[in-house]
């Protein structure tokens, strides 16, 4: 997979299908490496007759890490939300944006159907709100507008998001597994071979931890988006699974309620993940927003 410069940085990024074709943009959450997004799902993508471009955030995976500004004090940023201070963080959710829009610039592509799933749906947001010209249509897949009063994470989702990961590989592996199994969708649970399967190729690839805790600042950080996503005029889809305890319902609700036209596509039995069973709907929500912006 190969590496560009944007928005002064290095990424890595990987593109499927022919580069003539529309562009689908998927941008990955919370600690996720592009690789959390699976390829049968891409290639279902390219079977619509996208080209499909994905690529690590900062701070993830083989892309630029931001060693210089250490492990973010994650007791600090949510005492400066808690009291309205200034929240401390290496960056922001809109450098991560810009770092998307850089890529597309660096890729000589000129719009793109921006599509993003948890943090990377907020990302996608402010692709959309901010720079309309880039975007095509939207799709936020089990993301939120970061208002405050929506409802919470259940405790069992927080208290495994908040725990630190263990360092020794065995341990880091079963917590990984632990963890996706807990936020899936109860309607179609993962196989848990494949979970394993799939904890040790991150692992494997890269592991940066206080990556993490910089981006789960960025997003504390990041705030109420439901003013800017008045902003947004492309084609949007939001998607969300009936059953997260991680990112409740509510969210989507919200995230569709605040952006001028947005089609809400609520989906029985899903969790905070992407499953198998569950590609052709992604595919279909996304495949939807793109053709509402061809006309």
């Amino acid at each position: 997979m190969p590496q560009i410069a944007a928005n002064g940085i290095q990424l890595e990024y990987v593109s499927f299908g022919p580069d003539s074709a529309q562009t689908v943009l998927l941008i990955m959450g919370l600690g996720a490496q592009m690789t959390r997004w699976p390829l049968p799902f891409i290639q279902q993508l390219v079977a619509k007759g996208y080209r499909v471009v994905t690529f690590d955030n900062r701070d993830v995976g083989l892309s630029h890490k931001c060693e210089e500004a250490g492990p973010a004090d994650m007791q600090a940023v949510i005492a400066a939300r808690m009291t309205g201070a200034t929240i401390p963080c290496a960056y922001t959710l809109d450098d991560m944006a810009n770092d998307a829009v850089g890529l597309l610039g660096a890729l000589h592509i000129r719009r793109a159907h921006i599509v993003g799933a948890s943090m990377g749906g907020m990302i996608a947001q402010l692709i959309a709100a901010k720079h309309p010209d880039r975007t095509a249509s939207l799709t936020s897949i089990m993301s939120s507008t970061g208002h405050p009063g929506l409802p919470q994470a259940k405790p069992e989702a927080m208290a495994v998001l908040m725990s630190p990961a263990p360092d020794e590989f065995k341990a880091l592996v079963e917590h990984t597994v632990k963890v996706l199994k807990l936020i899936g969708s109860p309607a179609f649970p993962p196989d848990e071979q494949m979970l394993k399967r799939q904890a040790i190729a991150d692992f494997n690839r890269s592991t940066y931890p206080v990556g993490v805790t910089r981006q789960m600042a960025a997003v504390v950080a990041g705030g109420d988006r439901r003013e800017i996503l008045k902003n947004v005029t492309a084609p949007t889809v939001v998607v969300h699974g009936t059953d997260d305890i991680l990112v409740p319902v509510e969210h989507g609700r919200d995230t569709a309620a605040h952006i001028a036209g947005a089609e809400l596509r609520e989906i029985a039995g899903m969790g905070h993940d992407l499953p198998a069973a569950l590609f052709p709907q992604f595919v279909d929500a996304i495949d939807s927003a793109a053709k509402r912006a061809q006309g």
